[in-house]
């Protein structure tokens, strides 16, 4: 697919004088490749992000939709979707490709805009000029033609009408997924008739996407499946695993996650962690899924990618069910009124979850002889239709903390929907649910529990609002007597009004302690302390006393001085969000437990 790349930045330097000097900024803010289904169509493309005085000026945009157009037929592409989405920072125009050309494509799409803008932005050797046609049509030619792979086409094609799942990135292409794939580096693909088709096939895929939940809808999923008897591949926002295996650790909730799982020679059954950045960014890693989920929608990550609001991130998490053939199954929350509005929009088959059995939608659903998950007089109820299964008592299934925690419940009846969409037996199901949880390795940093000294300790990931809530109302129905401790911080690329809210979130349980920190890994180019002065300068509003909001900068120095504040009767609500943060806060706590330690005491050494 070539290694060539594309301007990107939003202010790059240019080379002049001998030296590199600032130039007025760019007029778009991102330019980038569409590698899978996305938030504009199932076709790979390219999409470009503008920005600034006039972006949205509809003479410019039909006169960039004409430049598109023609510069598609110049170079003999698809007269296929193009489409224009505006947003409170200016418009996207994206446009599909072969998927040999994308970063052609991108070439093409800045010069459309910059030529309809009627400007020559940071003209540089090697791109196209806005203001000579000739010379452009000359230059977006000769990168077509270098970027041109007709042996990779002429594969993908052969894949296609074998209906075998295809898998591609700059590097390699892989056919077939996990155990039942091979893959090649895109220097050397093999022919046609070379290939062991009869072994190239699909395993069992899911996709896991939403606001809050995925991580433990996935490993919840995983296990379902492994018990099924199917070794099981899954990514998430801790790593890439093969059943209790670690093959990565780190955020691998993207396209890169996927690939990994789905070439693994192990993989019987894959679930992939989807979240909005990978979705944004390049779209899916694959253009077929057996299942997905959308576990809910809350406000978060507004103001990237054009996303401004709450329809805006609905519609990016529904990416997910392009993927979804007249086969496969959408699972989604009914309990949340975003994706009951969206939904009616989308054809294909349905399955919908809820906290209430008796909810009019689920209702509905059995009368339609349709799927659905739900919870009546204490037991979680699986339905077809007018049949239904009783999976269990939910104060018995240890997600759920003796019921208290109704967002893990959520989570339950999301996955499933899911593991019946693959074909597990309710009695498997039934039975992973009233163990998964029991031991804290099970969903590590998820609601891990600890009771030591005195004290009452939760671990989390609660990461917006509406999880920090979930959280603290679990924490709250706890029963503690004594004071309520938390720590608190925010990733750096969230705007002012998304950390404004996590601190009101926190504010309304009234903490007695708020200890505000830096996140490693998360600052997303904020400096030092300036989230955390955000947070805090919020609580100030809210009420709380200045005495009670230190701030320091990591998470396990944070832990750590909640811990030292703590005394008898305590809890502490730890939201930990760094991989190596959490690690040395469980290795803290295990061995505070371990050694008898009581809340006043000193603390081990660093």
């Amino acid at each position: 697919m070539g290694r060539r790349r594309s301007r990107r930045t939003r202010h790059p330097p240019v080379a002049g004088a001998g030296r590199l000097s600032a130039q007025p900024p760019l007029s778009f803010e991102d330019s980038r490749r569409l590698t899978g289904p996305n938030l504009y169509f199932t076709e790979p493309g390219a999409v470009l992000e503008t920005v600034g005085p006039g972006s949205d000026d509809a003479r410019t945009i039909a006169a960039w939709r004409d430049n598109v157009t023609r510069m598609r037929r110049t170079l003999g592409w698809p007269a296929a979707a193009i489409r224009v989405r505006a947003h409170r920072g200016g418009v996207a125009l994206a446009f599909a490709a072969p998927l040999d050309q994308l970063f052609s494509a991108t070439e093409v799409n800045e010069w459309a805009w910059q030529a309809a803008r009627g400007t020559a932005e940071l003209f540089a050797p090697g791109h196209a000029s806005a203001s000579d046609l000739e010379s452009a049509t000359q230059t977006l030619q000769r990168h077509a033609a270098a970027e041109r792979n007709p042996a990779l086409m002429a594969l993908l094609a052969a894949a296609r009408s074998r209906q075998v799942p295809i898998v591609l990135d700059d590097d390699m292409l892989s056919l077939g997924l996990g155990s039942r794939s091979r893959a090649w580096p895109l220097s050397a693909l093999p022919g046609i008739d070379s290939l062991p088709w009869d072994r190239l096939h699909a395993v069992p895929t899911a996709l896991v996407t939403g606001s809050n939940g995925k991580t433990t809808t996935v490993r919840l999923l995983a296990a379902m499946l492994t018990a099924h008897g199917l070794r099981t591949g899954f990514s998430c926002t801790d790593g890439v695993f093969v059943e209790d295996r670690a093959l990565s650790t780190g955020d691998y909730s993207g396209p890169a996650g996927a690939r990994t799982v789905l070439r693994h020679a192990e993989v019987e059954a894959a679930v992939l962690e989807t979240a909005r950045g990978g979705l944004l960014r390049r779209g899916l890693a694959i253009d077929r899924a057996d299942a997905a989920i959308v576990t809910n929608i809350s406000d978060d990550h507004f103001g990237e990618y054009g996303i401004d609001d709450l329809d805006g991130l609905t519609e990016t998490k529904l990416i997910v069910a392009r993927a979804l053939d007249s086969r496969g199954t959408l699972v989604l929350n009914a309990d949340d009124a975003q994706l009951r509005a969206h939904a009616t929009r989308l054809d294909g088959r349905k399955a919908w979850f809820s906290l209430d059995d008796d909810k009019d939608l689920l209702r509905a659903t059995r009368d339609g002889g349709g799927t659905s998950c739900g919870l009546r007089d204490g037991h979680l109820w699986l339905s077809h239709g007018p049949r239904r299964t009783d999976l269990g008592a939910i104060a018995a299934m240890p997600l759920s903390a003796g019921g208290l925690a109704r967002y893990n419940i959520a989570n339950l009846a999301g996955a499933v929907l899911l593991a019946d969409a693959l074909g597990i037996p309710a009695a498997t199901i039934a039975a992973v649910l009233a163990d998964f949880g029991r031991e804290r390795g099970d969903n590590p940093g998820r609601l891990e529990q600890w009771s030591f000294g005195g004290i009452r300790v939760l671990l989390d990931y609660a990461h917006n609002p509406e999880g920090l809530r979930g959280l603290l109302s679990i924490a709250r129905s706890l029963g503690s007597h004594g004071r309520l401790g938390l720590i608190l911080g925010q990733a750096g690329n969230r705007g002012e009004a998304e950390i404004r809210a996590l601190a009101a979130a926190a504010a309304s349980f009234h903490p007695d302690l708020v200890v505000l920190k830096d996140m490693e890994g998360y600052m997303r180019g904020r400096a030092a302390g300036e989230v955390a002065a955000l947070l805090r300068d919020e609580l100030l509003a809210q009420g709380l006393p200045p005495g009670a909001l230190p701030m320091q900068q990591s998470e396990l120095a944070a832990v750590r001085q909640a811990l030292a504040w703590a005394r008898e009767g305590d809890l502490l609500v730890l939201p930990v969000h760094a991989l190596k943060a959490k690690a040395a806060v469980i290795a803290l706590l295990d061995t505070l437990q371990s050694r008898a330690w009581n809340a006043g005491e000193a603390l081990p050494a660093d």
